[in-house]
């Protein structure tokens, strides 16, 4: 073959390379030194992990007791001041049970003490606690009732009428509400010591001292007295079924007539 011949072969073998699709070899450091010329993109952050969600506060469990007022019944009124704490009261409570204040025993004795005449047919009990210097149960047709005398020393106790309200307060009347705006109150003068004495009825809420429960008895009444005394107040409270307090108002009020100063 002439010298002639064989470029116009090589130049048919090139164009055929061409029409192909042969590539020509890249340049790699060419394209190593692009890329680290180009501008870096920044990563894309990691997703933020989600805040744990804030616990939700249980509502505190209620367990109705049976002491508890019933269902509309208004809050029962507050002691007197001065009057001895009782089972309710804040820090009136130790291991559950209340803590009974203490009564001096060698005061309401002698010249400061007052003495009365108990009805017939009306027993004596030993004092329940130490605030309790007598206790009756009173028999009657509608059930027993109680008559309780207290005593809380020299310039214990409140005044008669902040007692009058507060013993009518634990009754609730017919719509619910306590039986202060109802009680009836009158006074007297008893062998030359004041007398104020109340009366309330409807749903006794008895209980409620040494952390026993507060039972809705109703049907109930209340006759009691507040005695003026040597030294200090003496408080007589007569509770039980309206039937049987009914009948032993004259018997009560007998008694009352017949408390003298010194014992």
């Amino acid at each position: 073959m002439t010298h002639r011949a064989l470029v116009l072969s090589a130049l048919a073998l090139a164009a055929l390379a061409t029409a192909c699709g042969a590539e020509p070899k890249l340049d790699v450091q060419q394209q190593s030194e692009t890329a680290a010329a180009a501008p870096q993109q920044p990563a894309a952050p990691a997703p933020a992990a989600a805040a744990p969600e804030a616990p939700i506060a249980a509502a505190p469990a209620h367990a109705p007791s049976a002491g508890e007022l019933p269902a509309g019944h208004p809050p029962v009124a507050e002691l007197p001041p001065g009057h001895p704490p009782t089972a309710g009261d804040a820090g009136a409570m130790a291991g559950g049970m209340a803590m009974v204040p203490s009564v001096d025993p060698s005061t309401g004795r002698g010249a400061a003490a007052i003495a009365w005449q108990a009805p017939a047919g009306w027993t004596a009990e030993t004092p329940s606690n130490a605030m309790r210097r007598a206790q009756y149960r009173v028999p009657g047709a509608g059930g027993d009732g109680e008559c309780v005398v207290f005593y809380f020393g020299p310039g214990q106790g409140g005044s008669p009428m902040a007692n009058a309200e507060r013993w009518a307060a634990q009754f609730a009347d017919d719509k619910g509400q306590p039986a202060t705006a109802s009680m009836k109150t009158r006074t007297e003068t008893v062998n030359g010591a004041q007398v104020l004495y109340v009366e309330a009825a409807g749903t006794y809420m008895s209980g409620g001292m040494m952390g026993d429960a507060v039972v809705p008895r109703p049907g109930y009444a209340l006759l009691g007295a507040v005695v003026e005394g040597p030294d200090a107040n003496w408080f007589f409270k007569f509770t039980g079924p309206a039937a049987t307090v009914g009948a032993g108002r004259a018997a009560f009020e007998g008694m009352i007539r017949s408390a003298q100063h010194g014992g």
